[in-house]
């Protein structure tokens, strides 16, 4: 396998640089870093002092904010963007991949304007002028802890399994295993509409709910978020596994979630706006929310865990009254 180059100079971006510094088989990593102040300060101190601060990155790592220089010689690329920019990004790369490329989507959201998956956005960007292997990774897997080298288990998913056994083979590391999957539509469903139900958790949490509530939240969540994924032809096994249950678990109930810190502060009462701007990162899962209630109108699907959470977002509904329109819905069989 040639260069492994990394888009994104994010937290997780910069923990898989890190994660993959690591791994069995000796490994070039290149890290594109959109900007260049932020590139010079990680190249300069070796550690992303913005996104991830007191994690050191290894000398190996080539910190750039030339796509050219970071894309040399690549084998694959890993994309780890917000997917509000993520179109942006691979059209700027395009140009300089090279035929047989593998590129690696580790973004956990979906377009807000086209409500496209990544791999689909990756695919409507390189085709036909390139046909690359195109793979997703996903799974619960918070960066700081993949960083610090705690035990992390995520999928890497694709519809060419020979691509999936060599990354997961690559990118094997000490606590950092790869379980291989098929259904690329379900991962990346998965990735995604978890981040809107940790925004749902985070305002349980907010409006002062205990555990209850947070455990009926996250089982009824599972069910939305496997209901409209079938109904778009993902399988169901997928989110009884890591990118499903594991993911949503994860984000539901961790303090390192992004989508959850959104969903508290919601639920104190502090507007979105005033939230968002004290934010350094994407959370996913404001601009998702949307796009999964737009994608489930085309299914004639329910999404009522999400329809609240997008009513909160949009301001029209507070967290409690929320929580009621749920709880007031028909009885019904489970």
């Amino acid at each position: 396998m040639k260069r492994i180059a990394i888009l994104g100079g994010g937290s997780w971006g910069t923990a898989l640089a890190i994660v993959l510094s690591r791994t069995h088989k000796p490994q070039q990593i290149s890290l594109w870093v959109r900007d260049a102040s932020l590139a010079e300060s990680i190249r300069r101190d070796r550690q992303n002092k913005l996104y991830l601060p007191d994690h050191k990155l290894p000398e190996s790592v080539q910190v750039t904010h030339d796509v050219a220089a970071c894309l040399e010689n690549a084998g694959v690329v890993i994309g780890a963007i917000p997917s509000a920019h993520a179109r942006d990004v691979y059209r700027r790369v395009l140009p300089h991949l090279v035929r047989g490329v593998a590129i690696l989507s580790a973004t956990k959201g979906i377009e807000p304007a086209t409500h496209a998956r990544m791999s689909e956005v990756i695919v409507e960007v390189v085709s036909p002028e390139f046909a690359p292997r195109i793979a997703v990774l996903s799974g619960p897997s918070f960066a700081r802890e993949a960083a610090a080298s705690q035990p992390t288990a995520v999928v890497v998913a694709s519809s060419d399994l020979a691509l999936a056994n060599q990354l997961q083979e690559e990118f094997a590391a000490p606590n950092f295993r790869l379980y291989t999957n098929d259904d690329v539509l379900g991962v990346e469903l998965a990735g995604a509409m978890k981040n809107v139900m940790a925004i749902a958790a985070g305002v349980c949490q907010g409006i002062g709910l205990g555990s209850n509530p947070l455990a009926a939240l996250i089982t009824r969540g599972l069910a939305e978020m496997t209901r409209l994924a079938v109904a778009l032809g993902a399988r169901q096994e997928t989110f009884s596994g890591l990118a499903g249950l594991g993911d949503l678990v994860l984000t539901c109930t961790g303090s390192l979630s992004r989508n959850r810190h959104v969903g508290v502060e919601l639920g104190k009462g502090r507007s979105l706006a005033e939230i968002l701007e004290g934010m350094k990162m994407v959370a996913e899962g404001v601009g998702t929310a949307g796009a999964l209630l737009a994608l489930a109108r085309e299914s004639a699907i329910e999404l009522p865990i999400t329809e609240q959470v997008a009513a909160i977002l949009d301001g029209g509904r507070s967290p409690r009254e929320a929580i009621r329109s749920i709880m007031e819905r028909p009885l019904k069989r489970e």
